[in-house]
Protein backbone atom coordinates (compact mmCIF):
# COMPACT_ATOMS: atom_id res chain seq x y z
CA UNK A 1 0.00 0.00 0.00
CA UNK A 2 1.26 3.47 -0.91
CA UNK A 3 -0.73 6.51 0.16
CA UNK A 4 -1.10 9.95 -1.37
CA UNK A 5 1.03 11.52 1.37
CA UNK A 6 4.07 9.56 0.04
CA UNK A 7 5.27 8.61 3.51
CA UNK A 8 6.39 5.20 2.32
CA UNK A 9 5.48 1.71 1.17
CA UNK A 10 3.49 -0.32 3.71
CA UNK A 11 4.07 -4.08 3.68
CA UNK A 12 2.00 -6.33 5.91
CA UNK A 13 1.80 -10.13 6.20
CA UNK A 14 -1.62 -11.04 7.54
CA UNK A 15 -3.51 -14.27 7.98
CA UNK A 16 -7.30 -14.48 7.55
CA UNK A 17 -9.76 -17.14 8.63
CA UNK A 18 -13.50 -17.46 8.95
CA UNK A 19 -15.10 -18.90 12.05
CA UNK A 20 -18.79 -18.90 13.05
CA UNK A 21 -19.58 -16.88 9.91
CA UNK A 22 -17.24 -14.08 11.01
CA UNK A 23 -13.90 -13.11 9.51
CA UNK A 24 -10.84 -12.84 11.76
CA UNK A 25 -7.27 -11.72 11.09
CA UNK A 26 -3.82 -11.72 12.63
CA UNK A 27 -0.93 -9.54 11.57
CA UNK A 28 2.19 -11.72 11.33
CA UNK A 29 4.67 -9.00 10.35
CA UNK A 30 4.59 -5.43 9.09
CA UNK A 31 7.05 -2.86 7.84
CA UNK A 32 7.08 0.60 6.25
CA UNK A 33 9.81 1.31 3.73
CA UNK A 34 10.61 4.97 3.27
CA UNK A 35 10.90 6.03 -0.33
CA UNK A 36 14.25 7.16 -1.63
CA UNK A 37 14.37 10.76 -2.82
CA UNK A 38 14.31 9.45 -6.39
CA UNK A 39 11.16 7.35 -5.94
CA UNK A 40 9.43 10.09 -3.99
CA UNK A 41 10.13 12.62 -6.74
CA UNK A 42 9.06 10.25 -9.52
CA UNK A 43 5.76 9.40 -7.87
CA UNK A 44 5.11 13.00 -6.91
CA UNK A 45 5.81 14.30 -10.43
CA UNK A 46 4.19 11.41 -12.31
CA UNK A 47 1.02 13.39 -13.21
CA UNK A 48 3.22 15.57 -15.42
CA UNK A 49 4.90 12.64 -17.20
CA UNK A 50 4.50 11.85 -20.89
CA UNK A 51 2.65 8.68 -21.83
CA UNK A 52 5.94 6.87 -22.44
CA UNK A 53 7.36 7.97 -19.08
CA UNK A 54 4.17 6.93 -17.29
CA UNK A 55 4.21 3.42 -18.76
CA UNK A 56 7.89 3.12 -17.83
CA UNK A 57 7.07 4.23 -14.26
CA UNK A 58 4.19 1.74 -14.05
CA UNK A 59 6.49 -1.11 -15.04
CA UNK A 60 9.53 -0.11 -12.98
CA UNK A 61 7.47 0.70 -9.89
CA UNK A 62 5.77 -2.70 -10.18
CA UNK A 63 9.22 -4.30 -10.30
CA UNK A 64 10.22 -2.27 -7.24
CA UNK A 65 7.09 -3.44 -5.37
CA UNK A 66 7.81 -7.03 -6.30
CA UNK A 67 11.45 -6.77 -5.24
CA UNK A 68 10.64 -5.19 -1.86
CA UNK A 69 7.91 -7.77 -1.26
CA UNK A 70 10.32 -10.59 -2.08
CA UNK A 71 12.85 -9.19 0.41
CA UNK A 72 10.11 -8.91 3.04
CA UNK A 73 9.05 -12.52 2.45
CA UNK A 74 12.63 -13.76 2.75
CA UNK A 75 13.31 -11.80 5.93
CA UNK A 76 10.09 -12.85 7.71
CA UNK A 77 10.14 -16.45 6.51
CA UNK A 78 6.43 -16.21 5.76
CA UNK A 79 5.22 -17.89 2.58
CA UNK A 80 2.08 -16.10 1.37
CA UNK A 81 -0.54 -17.70 -0.81
CA UNK A 82 -1.48 -14.39 -2.35
CA UNK A 83 -0.20 -10.83 -2.76
CA UNK A 84 -2.54 -7.83 -2.92
CA UNK A 85 -1.19 -4.54 -4.19
CA UNK A 86 -2.99 -1.22 -4.19
CA UNK A 87 -0.15 0.53 -5.97
CA UNK A 88 0.23 4.31 -5.92
CA UNK A 89 -2.55 6.57 -7.20
CA UNK A 90 -1.38 8.87 -9.97
CA UNK A 91 -4.76 9.97 -11.35
CA UNK A 92 -8.21 9.70 -9.81
CA UNK A 93 -10.96 11.34 -11.85
CA UNK A 94 -14.02 9.05 -11.63
CA UNK A 95 -16.25 11.86 -12.91
CA UNK A 96 -14.32 11.50 -16.19
CA UNK A 97 -14.44 7.70 -16.02
CA UNK A 98 -10.88 6.84 -15.07
CA UNK A 99 -8.48 6.19 -12.21
CA UNK A 100 -4.89 4.97 -12.37
CA UNK A 101 -2.70 3.29 -9.77
CA UNK A 102 0.93 2.75 -10.80
CA UNK A 103 2.61 -0.57 -10.09
CA UNK A 104 2.25 -3.38 -12.63
CA UNK A 105 0.71 -6.52 -11.17
CA UNK A 106 2.46 -8.54 -13.88
CA UNK A 107 5.84 -7.41 -12.57
CA UNK A 108 4.96 -8.24 -8.94
CA UNK A 109 3.74 -11.73 -9.87
CA UNK A 110 6.80 -12.48 -12.00
CA UNK A 111 9.36 -11.11 -9.52
CA UNK A 112 7.83 -12.93 -6.52
CA UNK A 113 6.44 -16.02 -8.23
CA UNK A 114 3.20 -15.49 -6.28
CA UNK A 115 -0.29 -14.85 -7.64
CA UNK A 116 -1.05 -11.14 -7.26
CA UNK A 117 -4.25 -9.09 -7.16
CA UNK A 118 -3.91 -5.45 -8.25
CA UNK A 119 -5.81 -2.60 -9.95
CA UNK A 120 -8.66 -2.64 -7.45
CA UNK A 121 -10.36 0.60 -8.48
CA UNK A 122 -10.77 0.62 -12.28
CA UNK A 123 -13.66 -1.82 -12.68
CA UNK A 124 -15.81 0.01 -10.13
CA UNK A 125 -15.23 3.27 -12.02
CA UNK A 126 -16.28 1.46 -15.21
CA UNK A 127 -19.49 0.52 -13.40
CA UNK A 128 -20.17 4.19 -12.74
CA UNK A 129 -18.72 4.21 -9.22
CA UNK A 130 -16.17 6.42 -7.53
CA UNK A 131 -13.65 3.57 -7.26
CA UNK A 132 -13.24 4.74 -3.67
CA UNK A 133 -13.26 4.28 -0.82
CA UNK A 134 -12.76 0.50 -0.88
CA UNK A 135 -11.69 -0.02 2.73
CA UNK A 136 -15.32 0.00 4.08
CA UNK A 137 -15.79 -3.67 3.15
CA UNK A 138 -13.00 -4.44 5.62
CA UNK A 139 -14.50 -2.04 8.19
CA UNK A 140 -17.78 -3.91 7.87
CA UNK A 141 -16.40 -7.46 8.03
CA UNK A 142 -13.32 -7.01 10.26
CA UNK A 143 -14.08 -4.03 12.54
CA UNK A 144 -17.84 -4.24 13.04
CA UNK A 145 -17.60 -3.49 16.78
CA UNK A 146 -17.14 0.22 16.01
CA UNK A 147 -20.00 2.49 14.94
CA UNK A 148 -17.62 4.57 12.82
CA UNK A 149 -14.25 3.90 11.20
CA UNK A 150 -12.28 7.07 10.43
CA UNK A 151 -9.04 7.04 8.47
CA UNK A 152 -6.76 10.07 8.64
CA UNK A 153 -4.35 9.63 5.76
CA UNK A 154 -3.74 11.90 2.79
CA UNK A 155 -7.49 12.40 3.00
CA UNK A 156 -10.00 11.75 5.77
CA UNK A 157 -12.57 9.12 4.96
CA UNK A 158 -15.29 7.59 7.10
CA UNK A 159 -17.34 4.40 7.07
CA UNK A 160 -20.53 3.51 8.98
CA UNK A 161 -23.85 1.70 8.83
CA UNK A 162 -26.98 3.59 7.83
CA UNK A 163 -30.36 2.18 6.90
CA UNK A 164 -28.96 -1.34 6.80
CA UNK A 165 -26.27 -0.37 4.29
CA UNK A 166 -22.59 0.44 4.55
CA UNK A 167 -21.97 4.08 3.70
CA UNK A 168 -18.53 5.61 3.22
CA UNK A 169 -16.94 8.60 1.54
CA UNK A 170 -14.02 10.98 1.61
CA UNK A 171 -14.53 13.93 3.94
CA UNK A 172 -11.66 16.36 3.31
CA UNK A 173 -7.90 16.54 2.71
CA UNK A 174 -5.66 15.92 5.72
CA UNK A 175 -1.98 14.95 5.50
CA UNK A 176 -1.66 15.85 1.84
CA UNK A 177 -2.12 19.51 2.90
CA UNK A 178 -0.63 19.39 6.41
CA UNK A 179 2.57 17.85 5.04
CA UNK A 180 2.76 20.53 2.37
CA UNK A 181 3.02 23.29 4.98
CA UNK A 182 5.34 21.26 7.20
CA UNK A 183 7.70 20.69 4.25
CA UNK A 184 7.79 24.44 3.58
CA UNK A 185 9.24 24.81 7.09
CA UNK A 186 11.79 22.04 6.62
CA UNK A 187 9.87 19.13 8.17
CA UNK A 188 8.49 16.02 6.46
CA UNK A 189 5.31 16.24 8.58
CA UNK A 190 3.85 18.22 11.47
CA UNK A 191 4.75 16.00 14.43
CA UNK A 192 1.97 16.05 17.05
CA UNK A 193 0.59 19.16 15.36
CA UNK A 194 3.28 21.30 17.00
CA UNK A 195 3.50 23.67 14.03
CA UNK A 196 -0.27 24.00 13.78
CA UNK A 197 -0.64 24.86 17.46
CA UNK A 198 1.45 28.01 16.94
CA UNK A 199 -0.93 29.56 14.42
CA UNK A 200 -4.21 31.44 14.63
CA UNK A 201 -7.47 30.56 12.91
CA UNK A 202 -8.36 32.97 10.11
CA UNK A 203 -12.16 33.02 10.18
CA UNK A 204 -12.58 34.31 6.62
CA UNK A 205 -10.28 31.60 5.20
CA UNK A 206 -12.09 28.99 7.28
CA UNK A 207 -15.44 30.19 5.92
CA UNK A 208 -14.24 29.99 2.31
CA UNK A 209 -12.83 26.48 2.78
CA UNK A 210 -16.06 25.28 4.36
CA UNK A 211 -18.03 26.72 1.42
CA UNK A 212 -16.29 24.59 -1.21
CA UNK A 213 -18.83 22.76 -3.37
CA UNK A 214 -17.54 19.27 -2.52
CA UNK A 215 -18.70 19.61 1.09
CA UNK A 216 -22.27 20.21 -0.02
CA UNK A 217 -22.41 17.18 -2.30
CA UNK A 218 -24.14 14.05 -1.07
CA UNK A 219 -22.28 10.72 -0.96
CA UNK A 220 -20.97 8.78 -2.75
CA UNK A 221 -18.05 11.11 -3.27
CA UNK A 222 -14.27 10.88 -3.27
CA UNK A 223 -11.27 13.18 -3.46
CA UNK A 224 -7.97 13.08 -5.31
CA UNK A 225 -4.74 15.01 -5.55
CA UNK A 226 -6.11 16.92 -8.55
CA UNK A 227 -8.94 18.43 -6.49
CA UNK A 228 -6.49 19.61 -3.82
CA UNK A 229 -4.25 21.27 -6.40
CA UNK A 230 -7.01 22.81 -8.51
CA UNK A 231 -9.62 23.72 -5.87
CA UNK A 232 -8.35 23.61 -2.28
CA UNK A 233 -4.87 25.12 -2.53
CA UNK A 234 -5.93 28.13 -4.66
CA UNK A 235 -8.20 29.23 -1.79
CA UNK A 236 -5.25 29.13 0.61
CA UNK A 237 -3.00 30.89 -1.88
CA UNK A 238 -5.47 33.79 -2.17
CA UNK A 239 -4.81 34.78 1.45
CA UNK A 240 -1.70 36.79 2.27
CA UNK A 241 -1.32 35.56 5.83
CA UNK A 242 1.51 33.63 7.53
CA UNK A 243 1.76 29.96 6.56
CA UNK A 244 1.43 28.98 10.22
CA UNK A 245 -2.00 30.64 10.31
CA UNK A 246 -3.01 28.87 7.10
CA UNK A 247 -1.92 25.60 8.69
CA UNK A 248 -3.88 26.27 11.88
CA UNK A 249 -6.96 27.17 9.84
CA UNK A 250 -6.68 23.93 7.86
CA UNK A 251 -6.57 22.00 11.15
CA UNK A 252 -9.77 23.73 12.24
CA UNK A 253 -11.35 23.01 8.88
CA UNK A 254 -10.51 19.29 9.10
CA UNK A 255 -11.92 18.97 12.61
CA UNK A 256 -15.11 20.84 11.70
CA UNK A 257 -15.72 18.78 8.58
CA UNK A 258 -15.26 15.48 10.44
CA UNK A 259 -17.42 16.53 13.39
CA UNK A 260 -20.00 18.00 11.04
CA UNK A 261 -20.22 14.75 9.10
CA UNK A 262 -21.25 12.95 12.27
CA UNK A 263 -23.37 15.75 13.70
CA UNK A 264 -25.44 16.23 10.55
CA UNK A 265 -26.69 12.68 10.89
CA UNK A 266 -24.70 11.41 7.92
CA UNK A 267 -23.56 8.68 10.30
CA UNK A 268 -26.05 6.98 12.59
CA UNK A 269 -23.72 4.61 14.37
CA UNK A 270 -25.62 1.63 13.02
CA UNK A 271 -28.32 2.00 15.66
CA UNK A 272 -32.06 2.03 15.11
CA UNK A 273 -33.80 5.28 14.32
CA UNK A 274 -30.78 7.34 13.28
CA UNK A 275 -31.11 10.69 11.58
CA UNK A 276 -30.29 14.20 12.67
CA UNK A 277 -27.96 14.62 15.57
CA UNK A 278 -26.06 11.42 14.87
CA UNK A 279 -23.15 12.77 16.92
CA UNK A 280 -25.16 12.86 20.13
CA UNK A 281 -25.37 10.09 22.66
CA UNK A 282 -23.02 11.02 25.48
CA UNK A 283 -20.02 9.26 23.98
CA UNK A 284 -21.79 5.89 23.71
CA UNK A 285 -20.84 5.57 20.07
CA UNK A 286 -17.25 4.66 19.28
CA UNK A 287 -15.13 5.71 16.34
CA UNK A 288 -11.98 3.81 15.41
CA UNK A 289 -9.31 6.25 14.22
CA UNK A 290 -6.42 5.02 12.09
CA UNK A 291 -3.94 6.38 9.55
CA UNK A 292 -0.96 8.65 10.16
CA UNK A 293 -3.20 11.44 11.44
CA UNK A 294 -4.10 9.32 14.48
CA UNK A 295 -0.62 10.14 15.85
CA UNK A 296 -1.26 13.88 15.50
CA UNK A 297 -2.31 14.73 19.06
CA UNK A 298 -3.38 18.27 18.17
CA UNK A 299 -5.69 17.05 15.41
CA UNK A 300 -7.18 14.36 17.65
CA UNK A 301 -7.79 16.96 20.39
CA UNK A 302 -9.61 19.21 17.93
CA UNK A 303 -11.81 16.42 16.57
CA UNK A 304 -12.56 15.06 20.05
CA UNK A 305 -13.52 18.52 21.27
CA UNK A 306 -16.13 18.93 18.54
CA UNK A 307 -18.01 15.63 18.80
CA UNK A 308 -19.53 13.48 21.53
CA UNK A 309 -18.44 10.27 19.80
CA UNK A 310 -15.65 8.47 21.67
CA UNK A 311 -12.45 8.33 19.62
CA UNK A 312 -10.65 4.99 19.90
CA UNK A 313 -6.95 5.05 19.02
CA UNK A 314 -5.86 1.40 18.56
CA UNK A 315 -2.41 -0.18 18.76
CA UNK A 316 0.21 1.32 16.46
CA UNK A 317 0.16 -1.75 14.24
CA UNK A 318 -3.51 -1.15 13.39
CA UNK A 319 -3.04 2.62 13.01
CA UNK A 320 -0.19 2.17 10.56
CA UNK A 321 -1.28 -0.88 8.62
CA UNK A 322 -5.10 -1.08 8.72
CA UNK A 323 -5.45 0.11 5.13
CA UNK A 324 -2.80 -2.31 3.87
CA UNK A 325 -4.29 -5.28 5.73
CA UNK A 326 -7.75 -4.47 4.35
CA UNK A 327 -6.42 -4.43 0.80
CA UNK A 328 -4.91 -7.83 1.57
CA UNK A 329 -8.43 -8.85 2.65
CA UNK A 330 -9.95 -7.46 -0.56
CA UNK A 331 -7.48 -9.66 -2.44
CA UNK A 332 -8.63 -12.71 -0.46
CA UNK A 333 -12.27 -11.96 -1.28
CA UNK A 334 -11.38 -11.53 -4.96
CA UNK A 335 -9.46 -14.82 -4.92
CA UNK A 336 -12.55 -16.53 -3.45
CA UNK A 337 -14.84 -14.91 -6.03
CA UNK A 338 -16.75 -12.95 -3.39
CA UNK A 339 -18.06 -9.38 -3.34
CA UNK A 340 -15.41 -6.93 -2.17
CA UNK A 341 -16.81 -3.60 -3.38
CA UNK A 342 -20.16 -2.17 -2.29
CA UNK A 343 -22.34 -0.06 -4.57
CA UNK A 344 -23.79 1.67 -1.50
CA UNK A 345 -20.30 3.06 -0.87
CA UNK A 346 -19.03 3.88 -4.37
CA UNK A 347 -22.28 4.61 -6.21
CA UNK A 348 -21.62 1.95 -8.85
CA UNK A 349 -24.43 0.19 -10.70
CA UNK A 350 -23.98 -2.93 -8.58
CA UNK A 351 -21.82 -4.64 -5.97
CA UNK A 352 -18.81 -6.32 -7.53
CA UNK A 353 -15.59 -8.25 -7.00
CA UNK A 354 -12.88 -5.78 -7.98
CA UNK A 355 -9.22 -6.32 -8.79
CA UNK A 356 -7.31 -8.12 -11.54
CA UNK A 357 -5.64 -11.48 -10.91
CA UNK A 358 -2.07 -11.84 -12.16
CA UNK A 359 -1.15 -15.50 -11.89
CA UNK A 360 2.38 -16.57 -11.04
CA UNK A 361 4.49 -18.03 -13.80
CA UNK A 362 6.95 -20.79 -13.04
CA UNK A 363 10.24 -19.91 -14.68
Amino acid sequence: MSGTSLDGLDLVAVGFWKMDEKWHFHIEAAKTIEYSAEWKNRLKNAPEFSGLELIQLHTEYGRFLGTETKKFIKKTGIKPELISSHGHTIFHQPEKGFTFQAGSGFEIAVVTGITTVADFRSSDVSLGGQGAPLVPVGDWLLFSEYEYCLNLGGFANISFEKGGKRIAFDICPVNIVLNHFAEKQGFSFDKNGELGRKGKVNTELLRKLNQLDFYHNSPPKSLGREWVEQVFMPVLNDFEIPDVDKLRTVYEHIAKQIAGTIGRGEGTGGGEGGGEGGGEGGGEEKMLVTGGGAFNTFLIELISGKTAVELIIPANEIINFKEALIFAFLGVLKYRGEINCLASVTGAKCDSSVGIMYFSINI
